[in-house]
């Protein structure tokens, strides 16, 4: 479980993205409200991942989430 904020990615922003590639992930406060207050984060993204996860998954996840940075970060430049 590794809750993450992906630069200036609205969490929602990514959750949608990377469910168009049929990966799923959680966005929002995760029942965490005062450890997002603490941090100074509204919101966060998290992955879960498990024993029934292969590390082909993961390592798309991670191509995955690596290209959104990309795509977002040329948006917003």
């Amino acid at each position: 479980l590794v809750s993450f904020s992906a630069e200036a990615i609205h969490p929602h922003d990514l959750s949608t993205l990377l469910d168009e590639h049929g990966i799923a992930i959680r966005a929002g406060h995760h029942c965490t409200q005062p450890l997002h207050r603490y941090l100074k984060v509204q919101l966060t993204a998290r992955a879960s991942v498990y024993l029934y996860n292969t590390l082909a998954e993961v390592d798309r996840f991670l191509e995955v989430l690596a290209e959104a940075v990309e795509f977002f970060s040329v948006a917003l430049s």
